[in-house]
């Protein structure tokens, strides 16, 4: 599989990517100076509470994984890159309802966007919509994503809040993605 031209384990090499505990390779790129602090908090008094304003990654999908059901505490905005379409499945916390949001490029790929956002404490997953291709995509976070704030997702609790979901969160689980090896 190639990334324009380029082998998607040179495109690994070259971005410095690394496995990422979702599923899938990313780097962070970007971490703002100016902080921020979580509502109900100071800045003296609860310094763990700090967040960087804004970060962001490189996120790469190849090899049929997949980024499995978590969320963070911050709204999270996806930007396509490269490759092929990716879908990004979020269940709303307040409806139940699931959005699919298709990302590529717009202007080559019908039905698909440049950029989707995910809102804070929803849960969210994505795949590649054909699982012998990839996507290279970015993912920006405001306030800053820190690992403290990452949750994986319980699969039987996840299914037994979204029951009209199963089929999707069974397959989009934890440590259910391809090989992460990019060779």
């Amino acid at each position: 599989m190639t990334a324009t031209g380029i082998a998607v384990e040179e495109l690994i090499r070259r971005l410095d990517l690394q496995p990422h505990p979702e599923g899938g390779f990313y780097r962070e790129t970007w971490r703002a100076a100016d902080q921020v602090w979580r509502a109900g908090t100071t800045p003296n008094a609860d310094s763990s509470a700090a967040r960087s304003a804004s970060t962001a990654i490189y996120y790469l999908l190849c090899n049929g994984a997949h980024s499995a059901w978590h969320r963070i505490r911050s709204d999270e905005v996806w930007h396509f890159y490269a490759g092929a379409p990716l879908e990004v499945y979020v269940l709303d916390a307040a409806t139940g309802a699931r959005v699919t949001h298709r990302l590529g490029n717009a202007l080559a790929h019908p039905g698909t966007t440049f950029q989707a956002v995910v809102r804070a404490g929803d849960w969210f997953a994505a795949r590649c919509t054909d699982p012998a291709t990839f996507a290279l995509v970015g993912c920006t976070v405001a306030p800053g994503f820190e690992f403290s704030e990452f949750e994986l997702a319980d699969v039987d609790a996840l299914a037994a809040q979204f029951p009209a979901h199963r089929e999707l969160i069974v397959q989009l689980r934890p440590g259910s993605a391809s090989s992460q090896h990019a060779g």
